[in-house]
Parts: structure tokens; sequence; C-alpha cells
């Protein structure tokens, strides 16, 4: 063994051209499905750094007649009360708020969560302790705070005397009881935590009504923790069963609805489920580029051992056993795959944080979270897939010796064009394969590149020109209702009359924001629903004239006005789909709506929009009156000729006119608002694209090499033809004529691969086709020009080939 990895590395001194490229094929290869392996651990298998029993852990959602639901506090309880296959109930809610530090705030992203959150996730604080059981209970009865190691680092410095400490969250004074160990950042996939609050102080994090004892108000995203032995099946049968209990016990808040398990992967309410698709997609396409990188390395083997063809025979002429140069080719071929290993692991560290960069950018106080793990596992992974390298690339070749004939090996062998090709049947199959493969990731990526172009110029049913949103956060700032009223009328009347600002509105729920739409069992006048079945429909509340500002048109009666408050009769408008489907396309402007039990007249119908994704289907909604809500909406909708950049400063600057203390957020179109939430396409488009460029470069050093070979084994030939009266052109045509007959080749095969296996992209595609023609037309006119250009080389070359010296040499 010493002796073959002595020969080997001596062999490889001696060619330093084959082997800097056979092994920087392994590494891109190798690199890029250590690089996806890694996402995969880090962002769906294993999420969250330092949590315990992750194997047994899943999401948990409640359900309804229209999908996923949050759920609500009451029966959060009584699923922890009753289920005994599961060993731990954890429920969070997610949402920013001003941290305020000495005479500056901050905007900070943190979470509501159980008294056990810490407990049951087997996260230790470094500093101070965690919750106990009595924090949950109460109406903002326990401002106790636990701080993450990055906020405790970089807003207080480290300083070890925290505990018992103060801060302001949402105007309210929080004593600091806990510092969360370094790596922990929360069990939000996407963004980290920089401080939790117990269940106890909702109302005063997230305002609005008091929500702890109120059954219908659903607002909890949580987990679960198996107990060991038990199944994802087992339990959601016995949540499933108390789903249906809690609907018999509580018919007005919990008739149809139930609740769901997700294994992490599919966790619904982070990035985790929307970033399955892509990187699922990443993963084959990255498992494609390691085989057309080991197809390469096969090709430059099987030409290397052509090359040393002589060698190989003397070495069994005297004596040596084929066995053992099959276990020195193997070698080569090992110590190949160890360089490519480790090139591939330094190529995915650096990629690690490819997805974070991907990300679109986000407002302040929002970091991004996108923890890639190259822990042991995907090291182990990256040690398979070198093996499998091995055994792909290095076995053929090394099979070629038991073929070899002494008594013609030993002989000048001679070898044509034509009857070249024959011989290298083996080496143009691969380079036939890659080409395939080149061709599905090119289809790919022009089916994603087209979606997301659909997806920029589809309309969402509102104005993506000339529209800005952005939102001052009133509750905060410890605004009451009544306050919070008075200040949006004195801002609208201020921004009115302001240069550039064509109309403004407030809106409670920004349309395609993360936040979800709340949601109303309903009723309607003239309209029978079936037994047993009460429907629910989500609602947005909006002021007087945010439809118009938002671009929303109406198809008949009217929008909201100043006059719609809360001395008025409660008015809804309603889209065209409810409209067909609960008033059987009659008009329903002045008929009746049931909303949590009141009565609403309907005074008009707007034109039906996307709300949450330009992905989703036509669906009942409908819209309340602001002024005649509880609360009020933090959002604002401003429709103006001027960008977010000139726009925010006049903003600011009348916000504090009124209020020095408090600020707009982040100004941005509605367009920006809407690639936020199709950014995993975009994602996806960048990655199929990165990862198509390395596989139509490796493939077309593929090409190139095999034709290279070919040129260059037959110089005989290719005298004898130019001494028999053939021209440049008829070399010129015989050499790019076997390069782009592999290139069709691969691409006929490549395009039956591609009819089946687009279809992994179906989940990710708007308003564009698997089997789209115009991406199937790109994929063939970017391989072809690829091919062209790799064959004109060793086509050229040939072309210069001098007879006489061809037929004197040979």
């Amino acid at each position: 063994m010493f002796q073959d990895v002595r020969f080997a590395l001596r062999s490889f001194r001696r060619s330093p051209g084959f082997t800097v490229l056979a092994v920087m094929c392994l590494t891109l290869g190798i690199g890029a499905t250590t690089a996806v392996f890694s996402w995969i651990e880090g962002i769906l298998l294993r999420p969250f750094p330092l949590v315990k029993h992750q194997d047994r852990m899943v999401a948990l959602t409640g359900t309804d007649r229209s999908g996923r639901t949050d759920v609500s506090w009451p029966d959060f309880q009584d699923l922890r009360r009753n289920c005994r296959l599961i060993e731990a109930f954890v429920a969070e809610h997610i949402g920013g708020t001003t941290l305020s530090i000495g005479d500056r705030a901050e905007r900070a992203t943190g979470s509501v969560v159980s008294a056990n959150y810490f407990e049951a996730l087997g996260v230790r604080p470094i500093l101070g302790r965690t919750f106990t059981a009595s924090e949950e209970s109460g109406r903002n009865a326990h401002p106790v705070a636990v701080i993450s190691y990055d906020a405790w680092k970089n807003r207080y410095g480290g300083d070890r005397n925290i505990i018992g400490r103060t801060q302001m969250l949402n105007a309210v004074k929080y004593t600091i009881i806990g510092v969360a160990p370094e790596g922990f950042a929360g069990t939000f996939v996407g963004y980290s935590f920089q401080f939790w609050v117990p269940a106890s102080m909702e109302e005063a994090f997230e305002g609005g009504a008091y929500k702890l004892e109120d059954r219908g108000a659903r607002w909890i995203e949580g987990f679960a923790v198996l107990r060991p032995g038990v199944t994802m099946d087992q339990a959601q049968q016995e949540i499933s069963a108390m789903g249906a209990r809690l609907a018999a016990a509580y018919p007005a808040t919990n008739r149809a609805r139930g609740f769901q398990l997700y294994p992490l992967w599919r966790t619904p309410f982070n990035q985790a489920g929307s970033l399955f698709p892509t990187l699922r997609i990443s993963l084959v396409v990255a498992c494609m580029v390691l085989f057309i990188a080991c197809a390469n390395v096969a090709n430059l083997l099987l030409v290397r051992s052509v090359t040393r063809r002589r060698e190989l025979t003397v070495r069994l002429s005297v004596g040596a056993a084929r066995w053992r140069l099959l276990k020195l080719l193997l070698t080569e071929g090992l110590l190949l795959a160890a360089a490519g290993a480790a090139g591939g692991v330094l190529v995915a560290h650096w990629c690690r944080d490819l997805l974070r960069i991907l990300f679109p950018p986000m407002p302040p106080g929002v970091i991004i979270n996108m923890p890639a793990q190259i822990d042991w596992r995907v090291l182990a992974i990256s040690g398979c897939v070198s093996v499998l390298a091995t055994v792909l690339f290095g076995l053929i070749p090394a099979l070629q010796i038991r073929s070899i004939d002494l008594a013609s090996a030993l002989k000048s062998e001679v070898s044509g064009v034509v009857g070249g090709y024959r011989r290298a049947w083996l080496r143009s199959s691969l380079v036939a394969l890659q080409v395939s493969l080149s061709f599905v990731l090119l289809v790919g990526a022009g089916l994603l590149l087209k979606s997301t172009h659909a997806m920029e110029e589809a309309d969402p049913g509102f104005s993506t020109r000339g529209v800005l949103l952005s939102a001052i956060d009133m509750v905060s700032a410890g605004y009451s209702p009544q306050r919070m009223r008075g200040f949006q009328d004195q801002l609208i009347d201020r921004l009115q009359g302001a240069n550039g600002f064509e109309s403004v509105a407030w809106i409670a729920v920004a349309p395609f924001s993360y936040r979800a739409y709340p949601s109303s069992p309903i009723a309607v006048d003239g309209f029978t629903a079936a037994p047993g079945e009460q429907p629910t429909v989500e609602y947005n509340r909006v002021g007087p004239g945010c439809l118009k500002a938002l671009g929303v048109p109406l198809v008949s009666g009217r929008e909201f006005t100043r006059g719609d408050d809360e001395n008025a009769a409660p008015v809804a408008v309603v889209n065209e789909e409810m409209a067909r489907r609960f008033w059987r396309g009659e008009d329903p402007v002045s008929k009746r709506l049931q909303v949590n039990g009141r009565w609403l007249r309907v005074v008009g119908v707007a034109k039906d929009a996307n709300y949450s994704g330009l992905r989703e289907t036509p669906k009942p909604f409908f819209y309340t009156a602001l002024r005649q809500a509880p609360g009020g909406g933090q959002n604002l909708v401003i429709r103006t000729r001027l960008g977010p950049q000139a726009l925010a400063p006049i903003l600011r600057r009348e916000v504090q006119e009124i209020d020095a203390n408090l600020a707009p957020l982040e100004v941005l179109t509605t367009r920006e608002q809407i690639d936020r939430m199709s950014w995993t396409q975009h994602a996806a488009v960048r990655l199929l694209a990165i990862f198509g460029g390395i596989a139509l470069l490796l493939a077309a050093v593929g090409l190139y090499g095999v034709v290279a070979y070919a040129v260059s084994q037959s110089t005989r030939e290719l005298g004898v033809r130019m001494a028999l009266g053939a021209g440049a052109s008829d070399l010129w045509r015989g050499v790019m004529s076997h390069g782009l007959g592999l290139t069709v080749l691969g691409m006929a095969t490549g395009a039956a691969l591609a009819i089946p296996l687009t279809r992994l992209l179906g989940d990710m595609l708007y308003k564009v086709s698997p089997r789209d023609p115009g991406s199937f037309l790109w994929a063939l006119l970017a391989m072809m020009m690829v091919a062209a250009a790799a064959c004109s080389v060793p086509a050229w070359r040939a072309t210069r080939t001098d007879p006489v010296d061809a037929l004197r040499d040979s």
C-alpha cells in the first residue's frame, strides 16, 4: 500500500495538469453536495442548535376547514393535560418590539413562550434562570425576560451582573432573569430571537385583548416532544381524538377544528417548510453535478490509462498480477477522491452562509439565521460520497486492464477518427451522460427563470407601482386604543396635504406579510351551510380609502369612509369570490353578514386579489372597517409618486412632529413586499443557475477532452486524408460532427430525463408548465453553443495538421 501511494503521488506530480483538473472537478462536485447536505442538516433535520431530542420533536398547529391555523391557549392547556404520548408541549409566538437601552430605542425580535420552553428543549442558561410554571399565568403579571447570548454581548457588553437589571420592551419594564447559551437562537428557522418573555405577558407584548382565557383567540405556534418509542402517527391519532372532544365540548369556538403535527422539515410557520422544495431540488441538482464531475474524472483516467497502456503492459509482461495493477489504479482513485473530499469540505464551509446571502433584505432588528451545520453527520455523508466517487470513476478505468492482450498491446497501435470512436465508446458514453444531465439542469433553470419572470409580471389584484408600505409601532409606545385612533387621524390629515402623497390609509395586516390574517366563522342571510359545517373566512381591517390607496378596484358599492366608526352601523366589503359562493352571484350590497356574533351590512364588492402569496387560489375574503374595531392597525398604505428613499424622511418628520417618541419602520414598495414572500423561488433560480453553470462547465471540459484526445490519436489518419486531398474544412466538419453528435445524443437523453424530473419543480413553478417548450429550446441553444465552443479548439488543431510530419511520425 505504501508503495502504491508513493508511486501514485510521483505519477500525479509528473502530470500536474491532469491532477489539478481531476481534483478541481471532484472538489466542485463533492463541495456542492456537501454544502447542500449541510443546509439540509442545519435547516430541515436539526435546525435548532443546542436543542436536545430533535429526532423526537414535531411542529404543532391548529386546523380548520380553510387549512392551517394557530392554537388558542386554553386548547393548548387541554392538550398538555390530556395527551399521554407526548412528553412536552411548547408554545411560542414570534413578534417584534421596541427595546429601549438608555436613551436609544431599537427594534428587536423576540418570542412569547410557555414557561417550560427552555426546560423542554434541554437548553440551560449560562447566567440566571429560566421561567417558572407560575410565570405563565396571570394578566401581564410577570414582566421578566431571558435574553439571547448575542443580545447580552452586543447590547449589554457581556455584563456578568446583568441578572436583575431591567429593560423596556413595548414601554413595559422587564427584569432580566437569564441569559441563553451561545449558539441558541430560538426555534424559528430564518430569524434569531433576542429575548423571550412568558405567556402571561402576551397582551403587553402583542397589544389587543387578553387572550389567555379566550378559547377562540388563536395565536400559538408550537412544538411537541414525543415520548421515546412513540411515532408521529400515534401521536397524531391522540391529538386528533383530543381535537374531536374539544369540538364537541366547545362547539362555539372549536367546531370543525383540530390539530396537526408536522416533522420539523415541514414546519409550516417558519422558513423550514418554505425552503424544503428549494433544498430538495438543490440536493438532486448537487448529486447530478457530482455525477458529472465523477464522469469527467473517469474520462480523464480512461484517457490516462490509454497513454499508460504500454507501462501497464510491460508490468504484466514481467510478472505483475492483474489484481496488483487493479489495486494500484484504485489507490490512485482513492487519493484523488480524498483530495477532492478535502477540497469539497472546504468549499462547503465557504458556502455554508450562501442561503443567508440569498435571503432578501429584512427590516432593522431582524437578524437572519440560516444555520448550515457541517457536523460529524455531514462529514460522514461526505466520506460516503467520496467512496462512491472512487467506485464510480476509479473502478471503470481500473477494470480496463482485464482486457489487455499482451501480444497485441506490445505492438504499436494506430487509431483513427472513425475506428477510434468504436474503441472509445465508454468515454463517449460518459460525455453524452454529462451533456444529458447538464441539459436537464439548464431546462430546470429555464423553467424557474421563466416562472420568476411570470411572478414579477403577475397582477396580484392590487397596485405594484406607486404604492409604498410602512408601519408605526404604537403598541410598543404604550398607546391606548383611543390615543392610537387620535394619532392615526392626525397623521392622515398631515400626510394628505403633504407634497407627493396622493392618498394614505391604515391597514391592520399588510398584504403579503408574514402575519396571518384573522379568520372568523360567518353566517350569511339566505345561505344555508351543510349540516355540521360552519364556514370560516379570513378578513382584514382597513381604514377609510385603503382599498383605493392599495389599488384594489371596487365592482359595486363603496368602500369605507371616516363615517364608518364605532358610532355607525357595522359594515363590510366582500370580494368577488365570497359573493359568488355565498350569494350565488347576486349583488350582496345591502345584504347582511354575521361575523363573531355581530351582524354587518355589506356596502361594497371588491375585485379578487392575492392576499398572502401569488400561488394561492381564489378564496372568499372580506374587509371590515378599522375604525369600528376595538384596536387599530399600525401599517400604512401610501400611494405616492415618490420612491422609498425620498418618502421615508418626510414620513419620519411628520410622525415625530406629532410624537417625538415614535418613528416609522422601514418603507418599501409593494413589489418588494411580494418579492420577500417569494424569495425561495428567487433563491432556487440562483442556486440552480450556479449548479447549472458548474455542470455546463464540467460537461464542456469533458467534451473538449474526448474530442481533443480523439484528434491527438488520429494524427496518422488526418495526415493520410490531407495527403489524399482533404481540405481544412473537411477536417473541421469531421471533428465538429463527432463532438456535436455526442452533444445531440446527450441532449436527446437529457430531454427524456427532463420530462419526468422537472415535475419536482411543480410546486415552485408559477404559470409555467414543467414541459414548457421555450425552456427546452433555450437549453438546447445554450448546450449547442457551449459544445461548439468546446469542439472548435480541437477542430482548429486538426486543420493545422502537417501531413508530412504526421506520416513520418506514425
